[in-house]
């Protein structure tokens, strides 16, 4: 009886364990919930400050390839959002598309299917929606980048593609010319 009795004591000490006080300090600690207003004199619900929820246009959650093809570049595709795309591109695209963009990397060059060429007609063809797409969902050997860049973040990369991807690649062709 004593043995039974000391194994059911240490069957349920875990779950007594959980209702000691202590276990609840990380969730009950003085600091501001979400929402919550730190003033304790004007308890009610904050609103959300301001820039904290999606600019329009630049839409966060996007249903499919399809859905994604028929959206338009929210971001202007002026100097500052061009060299912050170059800066991620070289980070994130250049292993495989290389710094020219057109699959020559160093990743790409070990694939049996050498990834697409970014500065192809084919590609100058289809709309921005299309470039945002292939990064947020992948395509056959592209991995997805929806989890590493923000939207914000992949309109400024198909910025980079469409407007300084060939002025890169025309300037580099030049310095190697000289």
């Amino acid at each position: 009886m004593k043995k039974l009795s000391l194994a059911v004591a240490l069957l349920l000490t875990p779950a007594l364990a959980q209702a000691w006080p202590w276990s609840q300090d990380m969730a009950n600690q003085l600091s501001v919930k979400p929402q919550e207003s730190p003033d304790s004199a004007n308890p009610e619900p904050q609103s959300f400050p301001k820039r904290s929820v999606p600019v329009p246009g630049t839409t966060v959650a996007v249903k499919d390839m399809e859905a994604a093809v028929k959206m338009a570049n929210p971001i202007p595709a002026d100097e500052k959002s061009i060299a912050k795309g170059a800066q991620l591109f070289n980070i994130y695209c250049v292993p495989c598309h290389g710094k020219s963009g057109t699959g020559d990397g160093y990743v790409g060059a070990k694939l049996i299917l050498r990834p697409f060429d970014l500065t192809s007609d084919q590609l100058a063809e289809k709309p921005d929606g299309h470039i945002f797409g292939m990064m947020t969902f992948g395509g056959a050997i592209m991995p997805p980048y929806a989890y590493d860049l923000s939207p914000t973040e992949r309109w400024h990369v198909v910025n980079y593609v469409r407007k300084g991807l060939k002025k890169a690649s025309a300037a580099q062709a030049a310095s190697s010319a000289k």
